[in-house]
């Protein structure tokens, strides 16, 4: 056993393990991906893009904050009996005072809240108000916010999360990089087409969703794009039809953007990317 220990540690000291974290295996480790060519530039966005995704990302934590203290009085009235209801946002405040009238302890515990909230309330109306200014004096956001669904809160976060749109060999493969294409696994005879794969933005796959949701349930007016989609939601569902709507609008804004162009409301002069 004795032979075998020192047997282990000569062999430790003429030959130290290479899967130790130090900075020398590192440089190593990293010389050697450079050396056969294992490796891809990583595209650094404009300060200008930097900024608008900061200004989203703060108005989405505002929101959700609200939101989040909003279904906490929702739950906490309830296991007293009080039962909120469906309340729109203006009325809100005056619902809970309601409810809690004649409860000291629990007044005094919403008005803390509900001033929170609306603190909250506040200042997420003063970045939405400096986003909707952006996109005014935007003539890319004002070109993009032409396709029906696209709203300025979706051609601001489009606009800051492509960046360069010349960085995509063409307007299809922006699909891929937001995650709205589906996972392929092939093994042999096997092949199988899985759910989408849900890489790159998520801030910006949940807004594009939300987009061709808006379109295909909302809005009225018809177009080949509405079409498009209620073809498929027949075929395969309205869930399908929204993930594949939502990876068609990201084409199509890519393709307006390097185009120019204003979006087409039926298929004459229709671009052959979109």
């Amino acid at each position: 056993m004795g032979n075998f220990t020192s047997a282990l540690l000569t062999s430790e000291e003429i030959s130290p393990g290479i899967d130790n974290k130090t900075d020398r295996n590192d440089a190593r480790g990293i010389a050697q991906m450079m050396r056969v060519n294992l490796y891809r530039p990583v595209h650094v966005k404009t300060l200008t893009s930097q900024k608008r995704r900061a200004l989203l990302t703060a108005r989405r934590v505002l929101q959700e904050k609200a939101i989040a203290i909003e279904n906490d009085i929702h739950g906490l009235l309830r296991n007293f009996g009080l039962k909120v209801g469906l309340v729109g946002k203006v009325n809100f405040e005056e619902r809970i005072r309601e409810l809690v009238e004649g409860y000291a302890d629990l007044t005094e515990i919403m008005e803390v809240l509900l001033s929170t909230r609306e603190k909250l309330r506040d200042e997420f109306g003063k970045l939405h108000k400096k986003l909707l200014d952006l996109t005014r004096n935007d003539g890319i956001c004002q070109l993009l916010m032409t396709i029906p669904g696209v709203g300025p809160v979706v051609a601001l976060a489009f606009t800051s999360t492509i960046d360069i749109p010349q960085r995509f060999k063409n307007s299809k493969a922006v699909g891929p990089i937001l995650g709205l294409t589906p996972v392929l696994n092939q093994s042999g005879e096997s092949k199988r087409v899985g759910r989408i794969s849900c890489c790159g933005d998520a801030m910006m796959r949940t807004l594009l969703y939300e987009a061709a949701q808006t379109l295909l349930t909302l809005v009225k007016k018809w177009s080949w794009l509405k079409a498009w989609a209620m073809k498929i939601a027949k075929r395969a569902g309205k869930q399908k039809a929204i993930v594949a709507l939502a990876r068609r609008l990201a084409v199509i804004m890519h393709r307006m953007w390097s185009d120019g162009t204003e979006f087409c409301w039926t298929k004459d002069n229709l671009p052959k990317a979109a």
